[in-house]
C-alpha cells in the first residue's frame, strides 16, 4: 500500500473520530499507541507509515486550530455580552401571533424565543400546535462588530468552548452582528463566565 493511500486512509479514519481529533489538536495523544490502534483497525502492514501520517495530520490540524483560535479571539475580544433569564423556546408547526424576542422559520416549523408572560398568555389552540417547549432557559447574547461576518470559525470556536465544558446549546441563532445562544438555566452562569473570559 503506497504512502499516499495510507495517509488518505489515516486522514479519513481520524476525521470520523471527533474526540481523537480534539485530543490531537490539543497535543495530548500518544502517537505510538494511536498509530498501533489505527494500524490494527485498518489492517495496514506498515506501522511507520501510519505513525508518519498521524504525525503529519496532527501538525496540520494543530496549525489550523491555532489560526482559527487567533482569528476568533481577535474578533471576540471587542464584543459585548448579555445574559437574559426566563427565556422560553416554543417550536410550532404553525405561525403564531405571539409576543417574542425572536422568530425563525425553519423548513415546515417555526421557532419562537419568548418569555414566561408571553408563553402563559398563549391560547389553548396555539399551545396545541406546539411540537416542543423548553421552559425557563437563559439566553447568552453576543454583540459583535460587522467584521464578524467576514471571519470564519468564530461561531465554531464559541460553541466548542461551551462543548468542552459539557454545556449544551439548546438553540443557536446568529443574525448580522448578534449571536444568541440558548442554554439551560443551570448552565447559564458557567456559559456566561466561559465567554466573559474571552470577551473583555
Amino acid at each position: 500500500m503506497v504512502g499516499t493511500k495510507i495517509a488518505d486512509l489515516v486522514r479519513t479514519y481520524l476525521k470520523n473520530k471527533p474526540y481523537t481529533m480534539e485530543a490531537l489538536e490539543s497535543g495530548i495523544v500518544n502517537f505510538s499507541s494511536l498509530s498501533r490502534l489505527i494500524q490494527k483497525e485498518l489492517s495496514i502492514k506498515s506501522y511507520q507509515a501510519v505513525k508518519a501520517a498521524v504525525r503529519r495530520h496532527a501538525e496540520h490540524i494543530g496549525s489550523i486550530k491555532n489560526t482559527i483560535e487567533k482569528r476568533a479571539l481577535d474578533v471576540l475580544k471587542e464584543n459585548r455580552i448579555t445574559l437574559l433569564d426566563g427565556i422560553y423556546v416554543a417550536i410550532s408547526d404553525k405561525r403564531l401571533e405571539i409576543e417574542n424576542k425572536a422568530e425563525v422559520k425553519v423548513d415546515s416549523y417555526y421557532v419562537y424565543l419568548t418569555d414566561k408572560s408571553a408563553f402563559k398568555s398563549m391560547t389553548r389552540k396555539q399551545k396545541e400546535s406546539l411540537i416542543k417547549v423548553h421552559e425557563n432557559c437563559s439566553a447568552i447574547i453576543i454583540y459583535s462588530e460587522e467584521k464578524l461576518e467576514n471571519v470564519s470559525g468564530v461561531l465554531a470556536f464559541v460553541t466548542s468552548l461551551l462543548a468542552e465544558r459539557n454545556i449544551n446549546v439548546i438553540e443557536f441563532i446568529s443574525c448580522y452582528t448578534e449571536t444568541m445562544l440558548i442554554v439551560s438555566k443551570e448552565d447559564a452562569l458557567r456559559s456566561y463566565e466561559a465567554l466573559s473570559e474571552i470577551i473583555r
